[in-house]
């Protein structure tokens, strides 16, 4: 109960897009769930659909997107309201436009948890306080994204090869 995890692979299963945001807190009321998805920028899209939050989702949640998929299971983690929260490669397949929306999300939930991020994509941790990049099993640099950018040449040029793909 004080980790939430939030992995690459979504996990979902059949039944409302509500019964799976309330899965780790199953007494959860209808205004908690919502508040959770609007805190995960999940609210939009899910008002969007037919049934909102009473959309049923099949087996593989085939009837989302990846990232609606990932954006859900975040409001299930902070539906769960753990103290330490991990974000293992939560963005590494998805779209601009939704790391973006995690991104706000995960600034937003900075405040409330310790959240450790486990990422290739340099942009979803820029803004954490501590970043440690490790090579082979090792940590060759440290600090927070001004400091590695200054003084880390395989961290910028990591992160300048990011940007350009970007764009």
């Amino acid at each position: 109960k004080s980790i939430g995890m939030v992995l690459q692979d979504t996990w979902l299963f059949n039944g409302t897009i509500a019964d799976n945001i309330a899965y780790g807190r199953p007494e959860a009321t209808r205004e908690e769930i919502i508040e959770a998805a609007k805190e995960a920028h999940a609210h939009h899209f899910i008002e969007l659909l037919p049934q909102g939050y009473d959309t049923i989702l099949n087996e593989e949640a085939s009837n989302i997107s990846q990232g609606q998929r990932q954006l859900i299971t975040i409001a299930r983690a902070i539906l769960s309201n753990p103290r330490i929260m991990i974000l293992d490669e939560a963005t590494s397949s998805l779209d601009n436009e939704t790391q973006l929306k995690i991104q706000q999300a995960i600034e937003n939930l900075q405040k409330e948890y310790t959240i450790l991020i486990i990422a290739h994509r340099l942009s979803t941790v820029r803004n954490a306080d501590r970043i440690l990049m490790l090579s082979e099993g090792k940590i060759i640099a440290e600090g927070n994204h001004s400091k590695l950018i200054k003084e880390c040449k395989k961290y910028r040029d990591l992160y300048e090869n990011e940007i350009i793909k970007e764009v």
